[in-house]
């Protein structure tokens, strides 16, 4: 499954196509994409979609999604390390 997931903008990096930030979405940190959205600054939140931020959120409503899609499992799942193995799954 590929979730628009809101985060946290904690630094940013770069200019133009190529403006960067780190983004906290709730306990992971991935790098993504200002290109859309380069007026993004530190403590901002952002809706990432396949590594763009593609819109700006307030915070309540950030959160409030980040805690949904922890509680329905969905943040784990968009964010499992595909090469992980679980303890069940070693043949």
């Amino acid at each position: 499954m590929c979730l628009a997931v809101p985060g946290k903008v904690l630094e940013t990096d770069g200019d133009g196509w190529s403006r960067m930030a780190s983004v906290d979405f709730g306990g992971v940190v991935k790098r993504v994409s200002l290109a859309y959205l380069p007026e993004v600054v530190g403590g901002e939140y952002v809706i990432v979609h396949v590594g763009f931020a593609i819109q700006k959120l307030d915070e309540a409503s950030a959160l409030s999604t980040l805690e949904l899609f922890r509680r329905s499992g969905t943040l784990e799942e968009e964010f499992a390390d595909p090469l992980r193995v679980e303890d069940g799954d070693r043949g």
